[in-house]
Parts: C-alpha cells; structure tokens; sequence
C-alpha cells in the first residue's frame, strides 16, 4: 500500500517524534566521538528507557555501537546519517504553492 520511500520517511519522523532520541543525538553530535560513558547522568532518564532509545536509534541505523564486557559505545552512523539527510530533505523540499481556492 505505501512505498518503501514513505516507510522509510515515516520510520525517520517516529525516530524524531521523541525528545528523549533528539537529546541523545544531539550529545553524541556534540561529542562527535564514541561515547562510552552514562547517558543517564547527562538525559536524566533512567537506564532501562535511555536503553530502549538507543535500541530504536540503532535499530533505525542512526547511531551505531559495541558492547564490550559492561561497556557500551555508540556514535552517530555518518554514512547513514547522510543517506537519512539526503531523504529527508528531499521530501522537505517540496514546494507549496499558495491556491486562492484551497481552504
């Protein structure tokens, strides 16, 4: 029923419609390194939901990370990101013209 270009659109803006993944990008962007510490001491959020956060980002393909022994890194997906960009702007771009005759 939907092309696989609106899924992927639609999968982004769900990625975006919570703050808490906006405020986790927005750290790791400011660190633009891998981030092995507690994001829960810089979100605010306990472990189990800044977990689930990450999941989904991952999941998605925005953000990639290792587990090694008790230690988790993530870091934004460049390549990913840019491909993400890249959609999304284009759908963004869209021009809207102004009709006398539209509600």
């Amino acid at each position: 029923m939907y092309t696989d270009r609106q899924k992927e659109i639609a999968a982004f803006a769900k990625v975006f419609g919570h703050p808490a993944r906006v405020a986790i990008l927005e750290e790791l962007f400011t660190i633009d390194a891998c981030y092995c510490g507690d994001l829960v001491d810089i979100i605010g959020l306990a472990q189990s939901t800044i977990s689930q956060h990450l999941k989904e980002l991952k999941n998605l393909g925005l953000i990639k990370g290792t587990v090694e022994g008790p230690s988790i890194c993530y870091c934004i997906d460049h390549e990913n990101w840019s491909k993400m960009k890249a959609i999304m702007l284009e759908f963004l771009d869209h021009k809207v013209e102004l009709q006398d005759n539209c509600c």
